[in-house]
């Protein structure tokens, strides 16, 4: 694999390069650390996921980078497999219990119908193709089965706050993303339901207050005692215009 441009030691790589999560391997479990917002929700898409109702139940969980969801699924009864590209991040899922597969999230290794529900966290926003990682996400759900998600809505405002301002925060790297990729609801509505999945979205932020007051203590140089569990709660609001959830069931 190639390496970017060097700039001060640190190598400087193109919006959305996947590398970046390489280099940032040391930082998935940290609570304050560059993903911090991610571990957040991933507690919050647990939340949309019931018990297992049926003995060894799976949950694919595509681009599950460091396995941020498996504190959060511990005792509902799922094998969770977790798909992703960058085999730094695989390591990691698997010392936290996922059952690690190394695969592109628009052609995954496992057959048609093999799991009881398919997250879909953060990772829609990265894919240059997400009608095609939407597709394999409705095709590995058995009939009945649950999809879960949540990404950027491509939109103006989800520009300014997830890239001009929140990237400019000092716990959210630069480039992370490639706004051209930010996934239209009503677009993703509509592509899901071709697969016969029918998705509802609600959009969602996390909590101001509480937001605000990690911020401060993270400048000041707090740290949170409990990745599991501390953060602020990402709640519902009347508006998908920025970030956005999906919940939706697979048709027989």
């Amino acid at each position: 694999m190639g390496h970017g441009p060097v700039s001060d030691g640190v190598r400087v790589l193109p919006p959305n390069d996947p590398r970046q999560y390489d280099d940032l391997a040391g930082e998935w479990w940290r609570p304050d650390g560059a993903f911090a917002m991610l571990h957040w929700l991933a507690r919050a898409r647990a939340a949309l996921v019931p018990p297992a109702s049926r003995p060894d139940a799976v949950l694919v969980d595509l681009g599950c980078g460091a396995g941020l969801m498996a504190p959060h699924l511990a005792g509902k009864g799922y094998r969770h497999v977790g798909v992703d590209l960058t085999r730094s991040a695989l390591e990691q899922a698997a010392a936290h219990g996922v059952t690690a597969l190394a695969g592109d999230v628009t052609a995954v290794p496992l057959a048609d119908g093999c799991a009881d529900v398919v997250a879909a966290g953060e990772v829609l926003e990265h894919v240059p193709d997400w009608r095609a990682a939407v597709a394999e996400a409705c095709r590995l759900l058995r009939p009945g089965g649950l999809l879960v998600l949540d990404t950027l809505n491509d939109t103006l405002l989800a520009r300014l706050v997830a890239v001009e301002l929140g990237e400019r925060l000092p716990t959210v790297p630069r480039g992370i993303h490639d706004p051209r990729l930010f996934v239209d609801d009503r677009a993703l509505v509509v592509e899901c339901a071709r697969h016969g999945v029918t998705l509802r979205v609600r959009g969602v932020r996390p909590g101001l207050r509480a937001t605000l007051g990690w911020l401060v203590r993270r400048s000041r140089g707090g740290a949170a005692r409990d990745v599991s569990h501390d953060g602020p709660v990402i709640r519902p609001t009347w508006s998908t215009a920025v970030l956005y959830q999906g919940r939706g069931v697979r048709h027989g």
